[in-house]
């Protein structure tokens, strides 16, 4: 139910933890990411108080050196002036500094202290030894040390680094993953209705339809899925109606057959009978002969119409000028109606239809004088034309009392009426000739208070003639 919605997402997911992946993977790689978590901040302090231990421990040597010095109780080594050159570098840049006196770090990793006082002929130069303490390497160590903290709070730095990029890359990823699972499920939810829809519809629900806002692909689908489903709901029921209406023909031929076998030997009979009568008896038989007739002829006009019924008209269709026909068609009923008002509304554009004259001409006709009776005297009727996209349609309205709802079901089945100029076969028929003729007749709200009808018929195509 969801298969299209996991697979956008399973989609997403391939196509952006490849590339996370590796791009977490090379930038890592490229900042040397540590292996271990550590802090320096207690190495750092630990150093640091250990370098000031040093340097106290330094500073008191000098002062007890120099104390020892003054009092004469540490011993000298003098060096004149007049042997300089001999003199070993740190002695003679302590000379030309100027200095009254400096302190110096001597023997193997400055494991002396040497104290230097200038004297008016050289300098005078008092050691003292710091008991194995090598000063020197002390301070490198400290370097080195103070490198090292360096070194791990720059790896603290690209660790760091390190878990912002990816807490980032992360976040952008669920941020990402969001919209995705959102546009997923807009896809998929139509496209869930549309497989409902036709499943549904392929189980015999023909009046499905389905319901849609959107503007794509997926909207579109789904009013492509609601205009099949209404194409093919019609077509089915205009299958239903023809064979209904082949049914019905079959049995309108038998019957027409069967009547009009009887009514002719009866017609004979009856004109024989009034012929041997004697002249004494020949009113009354007369009489009872013109209404035996006249019923044959009655019987004989709804044999003449249930022929005319199971009769497969021709069909050939033709470029049809419909405003010009409903016109026509307006004007010849106009003189039998005389206290009916006919009214037209054509769609100024000349909508053109391809259909039958003959089958077309008979529709509205049926529709026009039906529509006469129904409004009756003082009545009005309404013809209308318009062209919509691949089809004419043209529309017939009285302001007569209308059909009900019940009679609206079976509007369109033969029936037998007993009307003086009815018999009750002009809807069936005339909705039989728009199938053939590739449209429909349907039962509409009537814009003037009574019943109206709609014939759709095919357009014609653009520049054909």
């Amino acid at each position: 139910m969801h298969r299209l919605r996991n697979r956008l997402i399973a989609a997403f997911l391939v196509a952006t933890i490849v590339p996370l992946a590796a791009t977490v993977w090379i930038t890592t790689s490229l900042l040397e990411r540590s292996l271990d978590y550590a802090t320096t901040e207690e190495l750092d302090r630990q150093s640091r108080s250990l370098e000031d231990t040093v340097r106290q421990f330094y500073q008191r040597e000098r002062d007890a050196l120099r104390a020892a010095a003054l009092e004469g109780r540490v011993g000298m080594t003098a060096h004149a002036i007049a042997g300089i050159a001999g003199w070993p570098e740190p002695l003679r840049a302590f000379w030309e500094s100027g200095e009254p006196e400096r302190f110096d770090l001597s023997g193997p990793g400055g494991d002396h202290l040497d104290y230097m006082r200038r004297a008016d002929q050289g300098v005078e130069v008092y050691r003292r030894d710091l008991g194995g303490i090598r000063m020197q390497e002390l301070s490198a160590e400290f370097g080195r040390t103070r490198e090292l903290v360096g070194s791990i709070e720059g790896r603290d730095l690209r660790r760091g680094f390190t878990l912002t990029l990816f807490l980032l890359v992360a976040l952008v990823w669920l941020v990402s993953l969001a919209p995705v699972m959102f546009i997923a499920h807009r896809f998929s939810q139509p496209i869930q209705q549309l497989r409902a829809g036709l499943t549904d519809f392929a189980a015999g629900d023909w009046d499905r339809r389905l319901e849609t806002g959107q503007d794509d692909e997926v909207g579109h689908a789904i009013t492509a899925f609601n205009h099949m489903a209404e194409q093919l709901r019609q077509n089915r029921d205009r299958l239903v109606y023809l064979a209904q209406m082949s049914s019905w023909q079959s049995l309108a031929r038998k019957t027409a057959h069967e009547l009009k076998n009887s009514l002719t030997p009866i017609r004979l009979t009856v004109e024989e009978m009034l012929a041997r009568q004697p002249p004494a008896d020949r009113a009354f038989m007369t009489e009872a002969v013109r209404i035996v007739v006249s019923e044959i002829d009655t019987l004989e006009r709804r044999v003449r119409a249930f022929s005319e019924f199971s009769s497969e008209p021709s069909v050939t269709p033709e470029i049809l000028d419909v405003n010009a026909l409903v016109t026509e068609r307006v004007s010849l009923l106009r003189p039998a109606h005389p206290d009916t008002t006919y009214s037209l509304k054509v769609d100024a554009c000349g909508p053109r239809a391809r259909a039958g004259a003959d089958l077309v001409k008979g529709i509205l006709t049926n529709l026009l004088e039906n529509a006469a009776e129904a409004a009756g005297p003082g009545g009005q009727v309404l013809a209308l034309t318009r062209a919509r996209e691949g089809h004419v349609e043209v529309e017939v309205h009285d302001s007569g009392p209308g059909v009900s709802q019940e009679a609206s079901r079976t509007l369109f089945e033969p029936t037998i009426t007993f009307k003086k100029h009815g018999m009750g076969l002009g809807l069936s028929i005339a909705r039989k000739n728009a199938l053939l003729s590739g449209g429909d007749i349907t039962l509409v709200d009537g814009a003037l208070g009574g019943a109206g009808f709609r014939v759709v018929l095919p357009a014609a195509a653009e520049g054909e003639a």
